[in-house]
C-alpha cells in the first residue's frame, strides 16, 4: 500500500491536481451545445497528462534547452488557452438565446477554441514523437511500450473524431469543411514549428508550458488578424465564398490598431535580420569602422521600425477594416474625445510611472532587499495604474494596453540587439529588476505582468455577464500574488512542500486578500451601473483555484493564474 501510494503522489503533484480540477470544474458547467467541445478537452488533458510524465521522467527534456529549476509544465501550459475560450463559449451561450450576441460571433469563438486546441495536441504529438525517436531515452518494457503507444492513439483517435464532427456540422459538410479543416491545422503546424524556434532561439528562458501557451497566443492572435484580411480579400477580389461568415465578425477600431502594430513589432525583428544580412559584409573592422557600422546599424533599424509603423501597419489596419480616418488621426480623435478624463489619466501614469521606476531602481541598486519582493510593489502599481481606469475608462485602457505592449516590444528588440546608442544602457537598467525566471537573453518578467493584467480585459469586451472577469489579472496578480509573497515572506512557516518556497500562510493571505478586493469593488461597480451577476461560492471556488494554482506551480505564474481566475470567473 505504501508503495502504491508514493507511486500516485509521484504522479499526482499539486500543480496537476489543480489543473485537473480546474478542467473539471470547466466541465461541470458544459451546456448540451457544447457538449462536443467538452469532451475534446478529456482526451487533451490525458494526453498532456502522459506526455507531461513521460517527458520529466525521462532525458528528452534536456534537448529542448528550458529554463533550469522548471517543471516541464505541459499539462498546464496545453490546456490553459483551449480551456479560457471554452469558458468563454459558456459564458456568450447564456446570451445567445436572447440575441445579445450574434449567432456568427458564437461560431467563430468556436472555432478559434478548435485552433488552439489542436495546436497544443499538436505539440503533444511533437513530444510525444521526439521521446520515441530520442537515443537517450530509458527502454521500458515491451508491454509498458505498446500500452504506452496505445494511450496515445486512442487520445488522438477520439479526439480528431471530435474534431471532425464538431467542424462539419458547424461547415454544413460542404467546400467550407476543408477550408476550416486546413484552417485548424495550419495553426497546429505553425505553432509546432514556432516553439522549437523560440527553445532553440531563446535557450534556457521559458519551460515547455510556458513556451506553449506563448506560442499558441501569438499565432492564435496573428490568426484571428489573417482571418480578417482573408474575408476583406474574398469579398473584394473573390466571386464565391470561401471564407465562413463567421470570420467577418465585427472588431473595433481599438482591436484592428492594437492587432496590426503588435503584430508588425513581432516581424519586424525577422525582417531587420534580412535587412542586415544584404547590408552587412562580413569582414575584419578596425575600432572606427565598427563604430560606424554600429552607427549604420542603428540608422537601419530605426529607419526601417519607422517604415513598418508609419506605412505597412496603418495600411494593414486600412485594409481590414473602414476607417473613416488616417488610423493615426482617428486615435487622436479617439483620445481628444473626453479629453479631461483621458489626459488626466495619462498625466497620471506618466507621474506615477516616473516616481516609481525610479524609486524602486535606486532601492535595487543600494539595498539588499531580495528582487521578487522589490517586484511585487510593481504589482501594487499596476492596481493603482489600472483599476481607476477600468471602471471609468475601460475602452481607454484598452487601447493604451497596446500602447504599452507596443513599447515594451520596441524596448525589449533595441536590448537583444544591443542597438546603439540605447541598447547598452537599457539592458543595465532593466537588469536591476530580473529576477530567476529572466536571462540575458530575454526578460519577461514586464511582458508576462501586462499581458496578465491586459487579456482578461481584452476577453472580457462585447457581452460580459461577470462584471469581475476584467478585474481577473488586476485581482490576482496586483492583489492576490502580491500579498501571498509579502505575507509568506514575512511571516510564513508552513511550507506546502519540503522543496518549496510556497507557504500555508501566504496563500491564505493571497486568497483572503483577493476575497476582501472583491467584496469592496462589487460595490462599486454597482454603484457605475453594472449588474451583479457574480455568485458568491463561484467566486470562492475560482478565487481558491486560483490561489493554489500559485502556492504550486513552478511556471510563470504572472501568464497562467489570470487566465484560470478569468476562466472560473465566466462560469
Amino acid at each position: 500500500m505504501a508503495s502504491i501510494a508514493a507511486a500516485a503522489s509521484s504522479l499526482m503533484n499539486g500543480e496537476r491536481a489543480v489543473v485537473l480540477l480546474f478542467v473539471l470544474r470547466v466541465l461541470y458547467s458544459l451546456p448540451v451545445c457544447l457538449l462536443s467541445h467538452g469532451l475534446a478537452l478529456c482526451p487533451l488533458a490525458a494526453a498532456s497528462f502522459y506526455v507531461e510524465i513521460r517527458l520529466e521522467n525521462s532525458s528528452s527534456l534536456l534537448r529542448f534547452k528550458t529554463r533550469p529549476g522548471a517543471s516541464s509544465g505541459i499539462l498546464l501550459g496545453a490546456v490553459t488557452l483551449p480551456t479560457v475560450l471554452i469558458s468563454k463559449l459558456i459564458q456568450l451561450s447564456r446570451a445567445v438565446s436572447s440575441h445579445q450576441v450574434s449567432y456568427e460571433d458564437f461560431e467563430y469563438l468556436k472555432m478559434l477554441y478548435w485552433a488552439a486546441s489542436v495546436s497544443s495536441f499538436g505539440v503533444l504529438a511533437f513530444l510525444y514523437s521526439a521521446m520515441q525517436h530520442s537515443p537517450n531515452k530509458a527502454h521500458p518494457p515491451s508491454s509498458n511500450i505498446q500500452s504506452n503507444s496505445k494511450l496515445m492513439s486512442c487520445s488522438i483517435g477520439l479526439y480528431a473524431a471530435l474534431c471532425c464532427v464538431s467542424l462539419a456540422i458547424m461547415s454544413n459538410f460542404g467546400l467550407q469543411l476543408a477550408f476550416n479543416l486546413f484552417w485548424v491545422v495550419c495553426h497546429g503546424f505553425a505553432v509546432v514549428k514556432l516553439i522549437q524556434h523560440l527553445l532553440n532561439t531563446f535557450p534556457s528562458c521559458a519551460s515547455v508550458g510556458e513556451a506553449l501557451l506563448l506560442s499558441a497566443g501569438i499565432v492564435l492572435y496573428s490568426g484571428d488578424m489573417l482571418a480578417c484580411t482573408l474575408t476583406k480579400v474574398n469579398e473584394r477580389f473573390v466571386s464565391f465564398n470561401l471564407v465562413s461568415p463567421w470570420y467577418s465578425t465585427n472588431r473595433s477600431e481599438r482591436s484592428i490598431i492594437t492587432q496590426s502594430v503588435l503584430l508588425a513589432l513581432v516581424v519586424f525583428p525577422l525582417i531587420f535580420k534580412l535587412l542586415l544580412r544584404l547590408w552587412e559584409r562580413p569582414s575584419t573592422m578596425t575600432s572606427d569602422a565598427r563604430v560606424l557600422s554600429e552607427v549604420r546599424r542603428s540608422l537601419l533599424f530605426f529607419g526601417s521600425l519607422a517604415f513598418v509603423l508609419i506605412v505597412i501597419a496603418p495600411s494593414w489596419m486600412q485594409f481590414a477594416r473602414d476607417f473613416q480616418s488616417h488610423p493615426f488621426l482617428w486615435i487622436l480623435s479617439f483620445v481628444f474625445g473626453e479629453p479631461v478624463k483621458r489626459l488626466s489619466l495619462c498625466v497620471y501614469w506618466v507621474c506615477l510611472i516616473y516616481a516609481s521606476v525610479i524609486r524602486f531602481y535606486n532601492i535595487s541598486k543600494n539595498s539588499k532587499v531580495e528582487r521578487i519582493l522589490l517586484r511585487k510593489y510593481y504589482h501594487l502599481m499596476a492596481v493603482s495604474m489600472f483599476s481607476p481606469a477600468l471602471i471609468f475608462q475601460p475602452e481607454f485602457l484598452d487601447l493604451a494596453f497596446g500602447a504599452a505592449l507596443a513599447v515594451f516590444l520596441v524596448v525589449e528588440i533595441i536590448r537583444v540587439w544591443r542597438i546603439w546608442p540605447l541598447g547598452k544602457l537599457v539592458h543595465q537598467f532593466m537588469n536591476a529588476f530580473t529576477d530567476h525566471r529572466d536571462s540575458d537573453l530575454l526578460i519577461v518578467s514586464h511582458f508576462s505582468l501586462l499581458l496578465g493584467c491586459a487579456v482578461p480585459m481584452w476577453l472580457s469586451f462585447g457581452y460580459n455577464d461577470r462584471p469581475l472577469a476584467p478585474f481577473a489579472g488586476i485581482l490576482s496578480l496586483g492583489i492576490g500574488d502580491t500579498m501571498a509573497s509579502l505575507v509568506g515572506h514575512k511571516y510564513g512557516v508552513l511550507r506546502w512542500s519540503k522543496t518549496g518556497k510556497k507557504t500555508i500562510e501566504g496563500t491564505a493571505a493571497g486568497i483572503t486578500s483577493v476575497l476582501v478586493a472583491c467584496s469592496v469593488l462589487l460595490p462599486l461597480l454597482a454603484s457605475t451601473g453594472y449588474v451583479l451577476t457574480q455568485h458568491w461560492f463561484s467566486l470562492l471556488l475560482a478565487v481558491t483555484a486560483s490561489g493554489l494554482l500559485e502556492a504550486y506551480t513552478a511556471q510563470l505564474d504572472n501568464a497562467f493564474i489570470p487566465l484560470v481566475f478569468y476562466s472560473l470567473l465566466c462560469l
